[in-house]
């Protein structure tokens, strides 16, 4: 991977697996013992969760399993208890729906302590609930994937978490595609097609434009030209 930058560069249609053989390289050239973490941002429904769980799944595959982890921003949603506390239900998936400080704790553990196993939550669709210690990061791991919708945010919690990551790449889709794999995620979690879309106008787009603001603050924009199966 390529230095930061301030100007996110425009990048043509990519396939998933040349950015993994990147990552691959990027690994078999880099210290041994180091760590190197990898942010993933986008509006909902880019696709970074699938891209990052393929990436992760490559680089295991080539190098060997534990190489690469998965931690994704989205295990640090507030429970509905404590939305519903605070009057969120509503905005569920927005900046104040997050533990950032807790997210951000996470990954300062990451990149500072190779000598325990790090449990990381992850989000449970059909529960709609955060639950607990479901990815695992061991010392011998050498990359992490994290994705979120925050990543690359304009608040200081969120700019703290930045600056752990090295590189924070921006995956760019267009709205139409976001929106149908949007309403049919919702579909699937138990929403009628009304409801999917009711809740992607009100919800997911707000957020959606909130998070396109932060596209240049991200050190690279990618697009994919369908994403992987893992």
């Amino acid at each position: 991977m390529h230095q930061s930058s301030t100007v996110p560069q425009e990048q043509p249609i990519t396939r998933p697996a040349d950015l993994a053989a990147e990552l691959l390289a990027t690994l078999r050239t880099s210290r041994p013992g180091g760590r190197t973490l990898l942010g993933l941002t986008g509006a909902p429904g880019a696709g970074k969760s699938t891209l990052a769980r393929f990436l992760v799944a490559t680089v295991n595959r080539a190098e060997g399993a534990g190489t690469a982890a998965y931690v994704p921003m989205d295990g640090f949603h507030l429970s509905n208890t404590q939305l519903d506390r605070l009057g969120l239900r509503h905005r569920k998936g927005s900046p104040p729906s997050f533990d950032a400080r807790g997210y951000l704790a996470l990954l300062e553990r990451l990149a500072g302590d190779r000598f325990h196993d790090i449990y990381v939550p992850d989000f449970d669709r059909e529960l709609d609930e955060p639950v607990a210690a479901r990815h695992l990061v061991t010392p011998s791991t050498r990359l992490i994937v994290t994705e979120g919708n925050y990543l690359a945010a304009d608040s200081p919690d969120w700019a703290k978490a930045r600056s752990l990551l090295r590189e924070v790449w921006y995956l760019d889709v267009d709205d139409e595609l976001r929106t149908d794999r949007l309403v049919r995620r919702h579909q699937e979690n138990g929403r009628d097609e009304r409801a999917a879309r009711d809740w992607v106008a009100s919800n997911d787009q707000p957020n959606g434009e909130y998070v396109k603001l932060s596209r240049a603050r991200c050190t690279r924009t990618i697009r994919v030209a369908e994403l992987p199966q893992s």
